[in-house]
């Protein structure tokens, strides 16, 4: 290591201020994103929309993240990490304050009914719904490269022993903001209005922007610091295309884990309380405590997560090894999905939903850690964004489709293919991903 380099290098209470500054970055990105969810039911009685035209805005968003994956992913590994999550961190913000400018005869309405009128086929829309479903796609397209950029951070400053618990701390940002949002959109709302409640999260969340400039390092010195992946040449990002790095079969198997364990996430977020009201019966007021119990133990997952693969690494000697017992554990505990119709008990079905949760969070933790074990820190954003892009197509899909499935056949179905989903990703990591070792990513033609 050069003097240089040697300088340069981060003592662990920077490295841990900086994950801290990511998970709050992610708790800031689960708060913005989830406003909308919690005035839902205000917003539809006042601009009168069906349910069915509400999904059109869920939708919306999920297409946003799914079309913004790989260029979040290629402008953070062009830029780097400090100025590339920072340009994100700015524009959905933005974003997310402008919904405040939405609604019947509103400037946005008028300019996204006209760019909306330009898709072939597209359906006519209730008032006010189409500028919310322009701002619910630009929405997704900047929030989708937060995730990235906290992976990509993380795989280039912390080394394999340590890397699943940092990513464990980073991804559990996300659930918790999933937590605080309700009640402090909430008390906006009746405090402030509708309106103010997406404007006072929106600006406030951009003074986390003054630490993260002032601590983070810039593009060369992460270039400089970042760990390497040991026993593979590096390769200089310029001349990998995406194209080489989609054909490459770790990648592939990469992708493959997130097609089948993202969904899972997303449809306890999105569709949990609907089903402990309807599916279970529960009263308004029960709704309200019991929807948080499994996002609570699901935030564990990550943190207890990333903690228990770390020290199977360090007990069995070897990344590979201590990995996969890691991912098949979480995988075994998400499978717990499936038990929902055979479950009476209420108070048993709420501990095996966080229990499934708290495995599919464990697979994100561990997710995080492998990912810098196999991929070089310069490749690591354009790798996550393509798996980003098949993570959020599917989600797209389960959004789409588990409406459908409950309507016509009830809600056992969905609980056992979600409950299948982990079944699925271990075939993925055992079959197509294999070792866990640093990848080749040689000339056209080289690419393993």
């Amino acid at each position: 290591m050069t003097t240089t380099q040697t300088d340069a290098v981060l003592s662990p209470k920077a490295l841990w201020t900086i994950v801290g500054l990511l998970s709050a970055s992610i708790t800031i990105n689960l708060l913005d994103r989830q406003v909308l969810s919690v005035l839902a039911s205000e917003l539809r009685t006042q601009f009168q929309w069906t349910n069915a035209q509400y999904g059109y805005i869920a939708v919306a968003f999920n297409v946003g993240m799914m079309c913004g994956q790989v260029p979040a992913g290629s402008l953070l590994d062009r830029i780097g990490t400090r100025l590339g999550l920072a340009a994100i961190f700015v524009a959905w913000s933005l974003i997310g304050a402008a919904h405040a400018l939405a609604g019947p005869g509103t400037g946005i309405e008028a300019a996204a009914r006209a760019i909306l009128s330009l898709i072939p086929g597209f359906p006519i829309l209730a008032a006010g719904l189409s500028g919310f479903i322009l701002l619910r796609f630009l929405m997704g397209l900047s929030q989708c490269g937060n995730y990235t950029a906290g992976i990509k951070a993380l795989a280039g400053l912390f080394p394999a022993a340590s890397r699943a618990k940092a990513g464990g701390f980073f991804n559990a940002g996300a659930q918790f903001g999933s937590v605080i949002a309700p009640p402090i959109v909430v008390f906006l709302a009746a405090r402030f209005g509708w309106r103010m409640a997406f404007v006072i999260p929106a600006l406030a969340g951009l003074i986390w922007l003054l630490p993260w400039l002032a601590i983070f390092p810039d593009k060369q010195t992460m270039t400089a610091i970042a760990i390497k992946p040991a026993g593979k040449p590096m390769t200089s990002a310029s001349t990998i295309g995406l194209g080489q790095l989609i054909r490459n079969r770790k990648v592939i198997g990469f992708c493959l884990i997130r097609i089948f364990t993202g969904p899972i996430t997303t449809f306890y977020w999105t569709w949990l309380p609907l089903y402990l009201r309807t599916g279970r019966g529960m009263s308004f007021l029960a709704l309200g405590f019991f929807a948080s119990v499994p996002n609570l133990i699901g935030m564990s997952g990550n943190v207890v997560g990333g903690m228990l693969t770390d020290r199977f690494v360090k007990a069995s000697g070897s990344v590979d090894r201590g990995r996969k017992i890691a991912f098949t554990c979480a995988f075994g505990l998400g499978a717990l999905s499936m038990t929902m119709p055979w479950v009476g008990n209420d108070y048993v079905a709420v501990l095996l939903m966080g229990l499934a949760l708290f495995g599919n969070q464990w697979v994100a933790a561990t997710y995080i850690g492998t990912v810098g074990d196999v991929v070089p820190q310069q490749f690591v954003g354009r790798v996550n964004g393509l798996a980003g892009l098949f993570d959020n197509g599917a989600v797209v899909l389960a959004v789409l489709y588990t409406g459908v499935v409950v309507d016509r056949y009830g809600w056992s179905p969905v609980f056992i293919g979600a409950g299948t989903l982990p079944f699925l990703a271990m075939a993925s990591l055992f079959l197509v991903l294999r070792k866990i070792e640093p990848a080749h990513f040689g000339p056209p033609g080289g690419v393993r």
